[in-house]
Formats: C-alpha cells, structure tokens, sequence
C-alpha cells in the first residue's frame, strides 16, 4: 500500500495555494496567527508567507517526517524567523489548548486527506481517528453508509470545535460533499460559524482526480450563527451560483427556490422504501436464456421459480428500461424470515446457496450479523405490492418511474433505488405523473444536491408533501382516494380518513339545509 493512499494524500499545487492565500486577503485586513494542521509539503504556508511576510507567526505540523523536512527546507529558503513546522499526529493533538494560545485573529488553512474512513479500512491502513459515531446516527444508518466519512470532514469538525470562542478563519480544500456536511453538523450542534462559503475548484486540473470539490471557508469567534452559506463559481467573491442552507434540521441547496414552494415541505403519507439489499450481485442477480438462469460468474443455473424475481437497476430507472431484464434470487419476504425452509420448498435453490455460502457467508456488513443464513435485507410486505412507483437514488435527472409486475410477480428494485408501494399501475402512474410534474422537479431540486454520490436520498423524498403537491395540480380529490387506502402502508392515513369523513359530514349536515330552503 502506498504511503500517499493511506494519507489520502493530494499535494497542492503553489500556484493553487496562491489563489487561495489571496481570497484570504481579499476578506480579511489583518492575521495573527497562521496554521497548517496537516502541511504535507508546506505550499500554503509558503503561500501565505510571500504574502503577508513576517507579520504573522507560522506553524506547521503534519505526521509524515519526510514532508515536515521537504517544508521546513522551503520555509527557509524564504527566511522566515517566525515559522514553525513540527512533526505532529493531527488526531492525538490537543487543538483547544493550542489555538487558544495563539495570537488572534487565526488563519487555519490546508488541505486535509480526501479519503474515507471505509476507504481506509480497505487500503489497511491505520491513519485514523478514534472511532466514534460523531455524527449522532442511530441504528440502521449507523451501520451501513450514513457513518461513512471522508477523514477531512471529522478533522474540519474538531478544528470548528476547538475554535470555539476564538477569532478564525477557516480556508480548507475539501469534497463539495464533505463542506456541506461540516457545515450542518456545525448548525445543528449550535458551533459559532459566522459568514461561510464554497468556492468551486477544479479538482481534475489542480489533482487529477474526477471529484467535486472546493475551497470551504468560514468564520469563528463572531458571536452568533448564521446557518447559510454561498456558493462561488471559482476561488472569488464575484460569481454566486446559489445558496444553501438549514430548514427543519435538514438543508436544502437552494434556499430562493426552496422557499418559493415551502408549503410543498410537510408530511410523509406514503412511507418511501430502499430497494433489495444482498451484497453479492455475482451470486443473487441473473439474466436469463433459454430457461435457465445465468449468474454473474457465467454459470448457468437450473433454479426454481419460487424465489426468482424481476428486477430493476438505477441505470434501469433513470433510463426509462422498465422492461426488466435481470432477475434477482429473494431468500425472505421479510428479514426475520428463517432460510432453511427453502431446503424442502425449494431444493435446486437451497443446493446453489450452498454451493457459493463462501460469498454470502464473507458479506462484511453488519446487517447481516444474527440473521438466517443467506438472507438479504430491504424486504417486506412492501417490497411485494402490486407496484410501484420508483427513483433511482444515484442519478441527478430526477425522472420517476410507475413500475408493475412481470411474469405475474412483482417487481423488484435494487438498494440504490427508492420506492413507495402502490396497489395497482394506475396509481403508480398517478403518482409518477404527479411528482414529474414542473413544480414537483423545482421544489426536489432545491432540496438536492446534484454533486452528491447519492443526490435522491429517503430524507428528501420524504419531505415531499403529496397531498399538496396535488392540490398544487388540481388533483387533491384523486390523491386523497389513494393515499387513504387502508391496505398499504402510510403514517398519515388516519388523518386523510378522518379529513375524508369530516368533508362528508359537512356536505350530509349542509345539503338538507340548503333544500329546506328551496322548498
């Protein structure tokens, strides 16, 4: 493994730190303090120091003794007295007590590893932090995806914290992604973040890598907490694109076209589910040919049908193909289901999972941890409705799909996708047609952030309010009949009934009335 992999280490350019020193000086009159926590080579402290000179004082630190030499080297060809670059461990250093002893206001500026905890799990390699759900998930998230975290954004956040009450500023080069989570962890804890921005870089041309991301700058020590940011088009203050911020705990990308269509924020009366989860695709996703089913590995595999279902990709949603083409093996209809049963029911299919137990035995998530044997997860009543209708999580058009049934059983989507369960196509279609609509697209696009690995996530699709996304159509009368169906799932059907009834009662009290009067 390379040392550069496990310190995710992207060295800055000088010229790119010259840009970023003077966005600094554009914003601030005066710096008393400069530091780089993980310096590498030194290129921003020797950045800063060409140009405010000896006026502040300098200190860098980083873990690699190769790059504190390579700096230090640097730093004194400048001739510098007032610079200090030390071999140092970001994650053991006590930051508190050694930024409150520097001479304010603070500029704390670099580049920190753009690596993620998993990543680093899998290169092996050990430059961690302690581990900590520090992000404050619970359950399910905190063991799958959500409690995964690019290094930089932990080390952004016990920087923000140590500069509590201290008067700072923050110039760090990060993922867009990781900013943005900084950011709300920062809003939602109460931390003293005064005006902060994103200024857009272009990760590919300064690193050579296919990435989003920016320079994240912020304030601390203003006395108070302004809980939007700004998006810039480059390293400037000359060319806002948007502005983005926190409504109700969540944030939204776009806080003009947010608020235009506020209204459309409320309840969830259609729960949203993720797709079928397995882990071993070469294992439990076929095509078939010539009635038989054909694996991943290129095996052609004689199974039954009880446990074959159609199934759909994201690439399958976002690109219209609703025709499914692929067929994934379900050992459960719920996740507490026991596995052995298929021994009797199903004997072909019970031969095969034993046949690759060795792939679904070494499944590495969590999830599957005091489960049956060969189970899967993201299954249920839901996962089996007549139909369907589904997003992809992973693309940015946004297109919403009515799906229905193939062969006679129903149709299944993989975990990157989410859904809300339909008792038949035609209100599938209903509910496609109604969250496709124009005003539908604006209001989920300025909860979205497009730049996201996963820009459709359950969080912004349950914020989507279909009852008043109906009524912004005309179509509240038809919303209410499905969405107060009793025979699927919804956690605002009573309250629907209960409208239904009321209405009812209104019309059966006044309608007497208005004849005694004709009469």
């Amino acid at each position: 493994m390379s040392p550069k992999k496990e310190f995710g280490d992207f060295q800055t350019p000088l010229s790119l730190a010259r840009r970023v020193v003077a966005l600094v000086e554009q914003d601030e009159n005066h710096i008393g303090t400069i530091v780089e926590p993980t310096c590498g080579v030194g290129a921003f402290l020797q950045a800063a120091a060409e140009l405010w000179g000896t006026s502040p004082n300098y200190w860098g630190f980083d873990v690699n003794a190769d790059y504190v030499k390579t700096a230090s080297a640097a730093l004194a060809r400048i001739g510098l007295p007032s610079v200090t670059v030390q071999q140092r461990d970001f994650y053991t250093t006590n930051w508190r007590k050694f930024l409150c002893e520097q001479s304010e206001p603070l500029l704390v500026i670099g580049n920190p590893p753009w690596i993620t905890n998993a990543g680093m799990g899998v290169i092996g390699g050990g430059n961690l932090p302690e581990k900590s759900n520090f992000q404050g998930h619970r359950g399910f998230a905190a063991k799958t995806g959500k409690a995964n975290f690019d290094i930089s954004e932990w080390m952004l956040i016990r920087l923000l914290e140590a500069l509590q009450g201290t008067q700072a500023v923050i110039a760090m080069l990060c993922k867009t992604a990781t900013a943005r989570k900084v950011l709300r962890h920062a809003w939602l804890n109460g931390l003293d973040t005064g005006p902060s921005s994103l200024h857009l870089i272009d990760a590919s041309a300064e690193f050579g890598v296919s990435v989003d991301a920016c320079l994240f700058y912020t304030h601390t020590g203003t006395g108070g907490t302004e809980s939007t940011a700004t998006v810039y088009r480059t390293l400037s203050f000359d060319e806002p694109l948007q502005t983005f911020g926190l409504f109700a705990g969540e944030l939204v990308s776009d806080i003009d076209a947010y608020r235009a269509l506020r209204d459309l924020d409320g309840l969830e009366y259609r729960r949203w589910r993720s797709g079928v989860k397995h882990d071993a695709a070469e294992v439990m996703e076929f095509t078939h040919d010539n009635g038989s089913y054909i694996n991943g590995l290129g095996e052609r595999c004689e199974l039954e049908d009880d446990y074959i279902f159609p199934l759909l990709k994201s690439s399958d949603l976002a690109n219209g193909r609703l025709r499914p083409t692929r067929f994934v093996l379900l050992t459960q209809r719920r996740v507490t289901d026991p596995t052995a049963e298929i021994e009797k029911t199903a004997p072909r299919t019970w031969q095969y999972l034993l046949d690759h137990a060795k792939q679904l035995d070494k499944r590495g998530s969590s999830i599957y941890e005091k489960r049956a044997r060969f189970s899967v997860f993201g299954v249920g009543n839901y996962s089996f409705s007549p139909a369907k209708v589904a997003i992809s999580g992973l693309y940015k058009n946004l297109q919403f799909q009515a799906v229905g049934s193939a062969g006679g059983k129903s149709i299944m989507v993989d975990d990157t996708c989410y859904f809300i369960p339909c008792d038949s196509k035609s209100e599938a279609e209903f509910f496609a047609t109604l969250l496709n609509t124009e005003t539908a697209q604006r209001f989920i696009s300025a909860l979205v952030f497009k730049d996201a690995k996963r820009p459709v996530t359950i969080d912004v699709l349950k914020r989507i309010d279909l009852k008043k996304l109906a009524e912004h159509a005309g179509q509240e009368s038809s919303a209410v009949e499905y969405l107060s169906s009793p025979s699927l799932e919804s956690s605002h059907q009573r309250l629907l009934v209960f409208e239904k009834k009321e209405e009812y009662r209104t019309k059966k009290s006044t309608v007497p009335r208005q004849a005694h009067g004709r009469a």
